[in-house]
C-alpha cells in the first residue's frame, strides 16, 4: 500500500512497512538530515517534525500516521531565502553549543510560538526537549527575541 503525503511541500509516496518510524523515512528517504535520531523512544525531542503544523517526536510516530497530512522538518522552515524567526533569533544569541538537539529544539519552540505568539517563561520551560550541553538560558533568550522579531515582521507586513 502506498502512503502518500507532503514532507516540506514537496509530494512523497512511501510503499514499505507501514509502521516504520517517520524518523527514517525522513532520514533515509527524504534525505532531511537536520531530523536526528537521539533516544528513539520519544523521550528527547532531537526528532521533532511538525506533523500539520503540531510538533510531534518522529521516532515514535509511525510513516503511516502521515498519510495525506504535511510535514515540515527544520529544512522546511525558511521561507525560501528568508530564515524562520526562531532561526535568525537562534544564530542572534549564538543557541548552540555541540548543535545535535538544536534543529529539535527550534521545531519545538515554532509550534509554541504558533500556539502562543508571545510565551512566559512557564511555557518556554514547559518544552521537554533534551540538551545535553544545557544552552537552556540561551534556548528561552532566542526564543523570546523571535517573538520580538515575529511582532515586528508582522509589523512591516
Amino acid at each position: 500500500m502506498a502512503i502518500e503525503f507532503v514532507v516540506n511541500g514537496k509530494d512523497m509516496t512511501f510503499e514499505g512497512d507501514p509502521e516504520m518510524p517517520l524518523l527514517w523515512y525522513l532520514r533515509d528517504h527524504a534525505q532531511t538530515l537536520g531530523v536526528k535520531y537521539g533516544c528513539g523512544v520519544g523521550a528527547c525531542g532531537a526528532c521533532t517534525v511538525h506533523l500539520d503544523g503540531g510538533a510531534v517526536r518522529s521516532c515514535s510516530v509511525p510513516v503511516s500516521a502521515a498519510a495525506g497530512r504535511k510535514v515540515t522538518t527544520i529544512e522546511g522552515l525558511a521561507q525560501g531565502d528568508t530564515l524562520h524567526a526562531l532561526q535568525r533569533a537562534w544564530i542572534e544569541e549564538d543557541v548552540p553549543q555541540c548543535g545535535y538537539c538544536q534543529a529539535g529544539q527550534i521545531m519545538a519552540a515554532a509550534d509554541l510560538l504558533a500556539r502562543t505568539p508571545d510565551p512566559g517563561d512557564d511555557e518556554i520551560t514547559a518544552l521537554t526537549n533534551l540538551c545535553r550541553c544545557g544552552t537552556y538560558p540561551r534556548i528561552r533568550k532566542a526564543i523570546r527575541r523571535a517573538a520580538g522579531l515575529r511582532k515586528a515582521d508582522e509589523v512591516k507586513a
